[in-house]
């Protein structure tokens, strides 16, 4: 698992309850009824560890800008 999945996953587990992000093909699995607040908190966490990835490989994140 790379580490944004690694990343993704803990916040999906702290913030909206999930235990995992990949498809179970069950639909009481892979469906959440979750609070807007939840989702908004796991958002800024999102936006948090992103900008933390940034920081910490900066020639990666203009590697990236290079492809596009």
């Amino acid at each position: 698992m790379s580490q944004i999945d690694n990343i993704l996953t803990l916040i999906a587990q702290k913030h909206l309850g999930i235990d995992t992000l990949q498809t179970r093909h069950a639909d009481s699995l892979d469906f959440h009824d979750t609070a807007v607040w939840c989702i908004r908190d796991a958002l800024e966490a999102a936006f948090e560890a992103g900008v933390e990835l940034g920081a910490s490989s900066p020639k990666a994140a203009e590697a990236e800008i290079a492809k596009d």
